[in-house]
């Protein structure tokens, strides 16, 4: 069977791309990053929530501020991206359902009125989208470097502060640079995965 994809988008978006840990010093622009999302905004979730918040590392002092939360093996890579995302889930998404679900705004109080159903919530569906927003890095012909090595609460504390989110992931950007790969590891095949009842 035929993918709607071409096979250069398919070998794009997933079977050439691949995690990055090293990158060239090609800036990444805002401009950048602001097509990826308004691409990627439109992947779907539960209730249509947008848990998904994006901070953009650019600055020094930024930088230094987000390394020292990083798993040793993960600081010398942060450190020389060109762009660094911390992505997050805020918890508190359920604020704006009315506005995103208007044709069931009573959603807000109905299902999330419990912080611990929220935050479960938040994480399923904030995952979702930044695994969108990974394979919108790759469709801007970047790569992304996906990291869950460093200490959560400490970024949490240092970039969102007020309890109300939780970081789901830390992602380098940019053109990947000179042994920016591992070898390819390996997959499970269709048969180990899918089963027909």
């Amino acid at each position: 069977m035929t993918l709607a994809l071409d096979a250069a988008a398919q070998d794009l978006l997933f079977r050439e791309a691949r995690t990055a840990n090293t990158f060239s010093d090609e800036p990444v622009s805002d401009e950048q990053i602001q097509a990826i999302y308004e691409l990627v905004k439109f992947g779907p979730t539960a209730f249509n929530q947008q848990p998904l918040r994006i901070v953009l590392v650019r600055s020094e002092e930024g930088r230094a501020r987000l390394v020292q939360h990083m798993a040793d093996g993960n600081k010398a890579k942060t450190s020389a991206a060109p762009l660094v995302a911390i992505l997050a889930a805020d918890n508190e998404f359920h604020e704006e359902l009315p506005t995103q679900l208007p044709h069931f705004p009573q959603a807000k109080d109905m299902f999330f009125s419990e912080r611990p159903v929220r935050e479960a919530s938040a994480t399923l569906n904030g995952a979702l989208q930044a695994a969108y927003f990974i394979i919108g890095v790759r469709a801007a012909g970047l790569a992304a470097g996906p990291m869950t090595g460093y200490d959560a609460e400490g970024l949490n504390k240092e970039f969102f502060g007020n309890g109300e989110h939780s970081v789901l992931a830390v992602v380098n950007i940019g053109k990947p640079g000179e042994d920016a790969w591992f070898p390819r590891s390996p997959r499970l095949a269709y048969d180990e995965v899918v089963t027909t009842v």
